[in-house]
């Protein structure tokens, strides 16, 4: 599972993409960022099925390091879907020229490093929210898009 994708979509053309398309499946997902999705059979799996999918180098230098949908298995929600990012800096000054109306919605508590000051566009489908660790606070860590 660690061989790399390519796509010719920027982050944002990736996140316009996959916000159009809701709600979320494994096909649409993975056609639009040019991977495969697999189940992991995480624990906890009784409620939802998580799937995950191979890295992919993105057209603008970003990088998803880690993809990871999850849809729950007793009724057809919409599913939630997390891009991890690695590859170059995405600095918030670049996600409020696409997000102007940013709420802050999670902050660091101080327990560790990869907790997040999470930063939450309301898109008329729900929640798309930025976060960035306190591990590298100039740079975009994930993206999380959880459709009302």
């Amino acid at each position: 599972m660690n061989q790399q994708a390519t796509t010719t979509l920027t982050l944002w053309q990736a996140i316009g993409t996959l916000a159009a398309q809701l709600p979320f499946s494994t096909q649409n997902v993975g056609r639009t960022l040019s991977t495969t999705l697999a189940d992991t059979h995480a624990a906890g799996g009784n409620v939802f099925q998580f799937f995950e999918g191979t890295p992919v180098h993105l057209a603008d230098g970003a990088e998803l390091a880690r993809i990871d949908l999850r849809i729950k298995r007793e009724d057809a929600s919409q599913g939630f879907l997390v891009l991890e990012l690695k590859g170059r800096c995405v600095p918030l000054a670049e996600v409020r020229q696409h997000y102007a109306a940013l709420e802050i919605t999670d902050v660091p508590r101080g327990r560790s490093l990869d907790e997040a000051t999470t930063f939450t566009a309301t898109p008329d489908w729900g929640r798309l929210s930025f976060g960035f660790t306190e591990r590298n606070p100039d740079c975009l860590a994930f993206v999380a898009f959880d459709p009302a």
